[in-house]
């Protein structure tokens, strides 16, 4: 049942209407990390009135999240993400229907947590291993996911698996050595880039939830905030991508 008061400025979009937000309340998002880029995602979905949403992070909420993980509040520190972003959300919309895992993705439950009923996956993390694994996860269940990335001032974002589009590996075959790519805490991250990657993600996210096609299918979106530039890289499935038919080479 729609919140006609609540979604009034959606139902004023030909776009969207009656007929689209209805489709909101059934359709449901898995969200792996619940930190930087999680929280806008997290935020804006549920405010858009996603009816099931998934979080799966086992992290701690540190005071050095605060910056720019703004799920949480400073009264979080020391509890877990999951607790704290369940809290947040249930606040904006108490009829959300949360299902919360305080656990890290790996190939032992990746299987498990993505063949849950889920409408599309959505990148939160911030390593290597993890973006793999929910790449060959979300290709074996047939889930398109939303790819999202920081590092310094400078994000990506694309959307993998639509429609038997191209994937992650087709864009990115071999995964660097980890050591290769430092991570916030190495190499640090402006706070608001990760609201500007996450809404981005969101957006893309609600497009495939009301049925519009995502405009980053086969499309990398490349940002940099020090210049303000924005740009759109096309690529393709690679012929000679490697055949995945289980979870070993996320391994």
């Amino acid at each position: 049942m729609v919140n006609m008061e609540r979604h009034a400025r959606h139902l004023l979009l030909p776009e969207v209407g009656v007929e689209g937000q209805q489709r909101l309340p059934n359709s449901s998002v898995l969200i792996v990390g619940a930190g930087g880029l999680g929280s806008p995602v997290a935020l804006y979905l549920a405010a858009a009135g996603v009816g099931r949403i998934g979080l799966v992070d086992d992290d701690l909420v540190e005071i050095s999240n605060l910056q720019r993980q703004v799920l949480h509040t400073t009264s979080d520190v020391g509890r877990r993400k999951v607790d704290s972003a369940k809290e947040t959300l249930q606040a904006l919309d108490p009829n959300l229907e949360l299902e919360v895992h305080a656990v890290r993705l790996t190939p032992q439950n990746a299987m498990d947590l993505l063949n849950r009923g889920w409408d599309v996956v959505i990148d939160g993390t911030d390593n290597l291993p993890t973006r793999y694994l929910i790449d060959d996860a979300c290709f074996l269940l047939n889930i398109p996911w939303v790819y999202g990335s920081i590092y310094r001032f400078e994000g990506q974002v694309s959307v993998f698996g639509h429609d038997n589009g191209p994937v992650y590996r087709d864009l990115f075959p071999e995964a660097p050595p980890s050591e290769a790519v430092p991570s916030c805490a190495e190499a640090g991250v402006l706070g608001v880039l990760p609201g500007l990657v996450g809404t981005l993600q969101a957006t893309e996210a609600i497009k495939l939830l009301l049925g519009h096609p995502p405009s980053l299918c086969g499309t990398l979106l490349v940002i940099d905030t020090m210049a303000m530039n924005f740009q759109k890289l096309r690529f393709e499935e690679d012929p000679e991508r490697i055949e995945i038919t289980d979870l070993s080479h996320a391994r």
